[in-house]
């Protein structure tokens, strides 16, 4: 039986396409759906809807069901249709009756809510961790190889010096602003909506203040219609967040690819991070820079995905919304993957130090020719055409001394202020105090 049938059998058809991936991804929420519930029964026995002495009793069993989630001994059964029903019915064959009080004031709706929201969290934790780490290893490279020229392009054409720490630092200041991003999602999806039932409240005296700060939520979804039309909004902008460290480590994949090619040869990995031809004995293929380029940007896509899943959807619940897991569950696993294995690639980057010792690259340095006239009194306009005349009539002699000192250039990366950003929105998250209500929870 379903948590909502009655006397009827569902035709099997019907039960296979609207249960759908259900089972499989309700997975991802079974540590969490406990911890809603637990929530939920000390806010019951709080208001009179549960005795103390059941209270005990679930208490007692659903943290053994968490124990067995987290120890992998937990599983949802081919004939109940989701999470929520799986954890109820171990309960009630476990206790008896009391396990089928714990329904009382919530419906599946607002307790999908907050299984997804719990699980938003969590993985936004896990992917700011490591998006922390890779913020971290670029930092290092910035400033380890600060001093090193790189030629820089505008259009695909040689254009003016820059530096493997401008390179690595960009990437990494990037990453700040992406956390932003991350930032916004984490607020809204910090917001309890447990309480709010289908959408529309109950006539119980339900203390949601008290679920608010047993589950860590920073505050709650106020208005019971609103908690309901924050699903697909949250999923929506949590995908932004994730579509930005996409776009970064996109951006970095295609600069890597172009720049371990043989007519560049800026970079270089170990062979053992290569791949190669099955007819070219010479191939060194950036394959996993190519699939992280892919992965990104299939994850870029995922906001539209999201919208268009979503748009027109009236207020209320719809079934719809079901299928938004199918779409944003793996992309937290492939994006974590992609920073996990960046990580590694770039724990074994190596750089070509000799690069502008190659004639071409001569160009590069046309304007800081064309400054230094300046700097002796020339004006620009005069000082430009005449270097430029002489690149034309062959005669044009480059001075490869590079010194900028403004702040973010060359000479003055600026990497300790773009760290004190990262720090402060890192912390703002506080992922620390959100984890001791948990623990908390279910201990």
């Amino acid at each position: 039986m379903k948590l909502w049938q009655k006397n009827t059998t569902v035709d099997q058809s019907v039960d296979t396409f609207t249960v759908g991936q259900d089972r499989v991804l309700d997975m991802n929420l079974a540590a969490f759906d406990v911890m809603g519930s637990l929530a939920h029964t000390q806010m019951l026995e709080s208001i009179g809807l549960l005795e103390s002495e059941d209270l005990v009793v679930i208490q007692k069993e659903l943290k053994q069901i968490y124990q067995e989630v987290l120890a992998g001994q937990f599983t949802i059964e081919d004939d109940v249709e989701d999470i929520h029903s799986q954890v109820e019915l171990l309960l009630t064959r476990r206790i008896g009756d009391a396990g089928k009080k714990i329904h009382s004031g919530r419906s599946r709706n607002d307790q999908v809510l907050v299984d997804l929201k719990l699980y938003f969290r969590h993985e936004i934790e896990e992917i700011v961790v490591k998006t922390k780490e890779v913020f971290e290893t670029l930092q290092g490279l910035s400033n380890q190889y600060k001093d090193v020229l790189l030629p820089g392009y505008t259009h695909l054409q040689i254009a003016m010096p820059s530096s493997f720490g401008l390179w690595f630092g960009a990437y990494a200041e990037s990453l700040v602003d992406d956390l932003e991003m991350m930032l916004a999602a984490w607020k809204v999806t910090n917001k309890n909506p447990l309480g709010s039932a289908a959408g529309y409240g109950s006539s119980f005296p339900l203390n949601r203040q008290m679920t608010t700060d047993l589950l860590g939520f920073q505050s709650m979804n106020h208005n019971v219609v609103y908690a309901q039309m924050g699903r697909g909004k949250t999923e929506r902008i949590l995908a932004q967040g994730l579509s930005a460290i996409a776009a970064t480590l996109a951006k970095f994949a295609m600069d890597g690819c172009l720049y371990m090619s043989q007519n560049m040869g800026f970079i270089k990995f170990p062979d053992h991070l290569t791949t190669g031809s099955s007819i070219m004995p010479h191939k060194k293929n950036p394959d996993v820079l190519e699939l992280i380029r892919s992965r990104c940007n299939k994850i870029q896509a995922l906001p539209n995905e999201i919208a268009l899943m979503t748009t027109n959807l009236p207020s209320g619940y719809h079934r719809d919304l079901q299928l938004l897991k199918e779409n944003l569950f793996p992309a937290f696993t492939s994006l974590k993957e992609c920073l996990d294995i960046l990580k590694l690639m770039l724990d074994n980057i190596e750089v070509n130090k000799d690069i502008l010792n190659d004639p071409k690259y001569d160009y590069l340095f046309s304007v800081e020719v064309v400054n230094d006239y300046v700097l002796k009194g020339m004006p620009f306009r005069e000082a430009y055409k005449e270097i430029g005349l002489s690149i034309e009539a062959g005669t044009y002699q480059p001075s490869k001394e590079v010194n900028h000192t403004h702040e973010g250039s060359v000479g003055n990366l600026m990497n300790d202020a773009i760290k004190a950003e990262f720090d402060r929105v890192y912390a703002s998250f506080g992922f620390d105090q959100v984890n001791e209500k948990l623990v908390n929870l279910v201990l």
